[in-house]
């Protein structure tokens, strides 16, 4: 029997791989990786990053929407027969590919555009310009902005929107 204990004993030690030989397979298989890596690389060109260019990309960026300040300052209306004035900011919506050309004839006319926006709240009625969305004077406002700025060579109106952020009157 100390015979079989012995013989049980060796082939365990057998069946039991060693802490050395673990460390070479793991070696190899690293070394492996970073060969097949190496190779793909390579045949690939290098590590370049992937660059996709969306067709369009351009066009669509001279298609989005930008700001334009039209008009801040204080206007006075006198139709109820007491002086209110009115603070307003104004501003404009136009896409990208207008906002230049837009930007250039806002500065060569700037008093007389200052002026037009000022006959506009001298003639509107007090019930125009206190509406809760101000549509009228959205609307007055948005037509005298297509008078001034007119239409682009393709056909569409320089100017897509007129935003009136802030409209705030105060009797005087």
């Amino acid at each position: 029997m100390p015979d079989e204990k012995a013989k049980g004993e060796e082939t365990q030690a057998e069946a039991k791989p060693s802490k050395k030989g673990l460390i070479i397979v793991a070696a190899i298989m690293l070394l492996e990786g970073a060969g097949v890596a190496g190779i793909v690389m390579v045949l690939r060109g290098g590590a370049s990053p992937a660059v996709a260019e969306i067709e369009g990309a351009e066009l669509a960026a001279e298609e989005k929407l930008v700001e334009i300040s039209l008009v801040e300052d204080k206007f006075q209306n006198l139709q109820t027969g007491k002086t209110w004035v009115w603070e307003c900011e104004i501003v404009l919506q136009v896409r990208k590919k207008n906002e230049q050309w837009v930007t250039a004839e806002l500065e060569a006319r700037k008093a007389e555009i200052t002026e037009g926006v000022a006959l506009i709240f001298r003639r509107a009625q007090h019930v125009h310009l206190t509406e809760p969305g101000l549509e009228t004077l959205n609307r007055q406002l948005t037509v005298y902005a297509h008078e001034v700025f007119g239409d682009a060579p393709d056909g569409t109106p320089r100017v897509e929107r007129v935003i009136i952020p802030k409209c705030r009157g105060f009797r005087s």
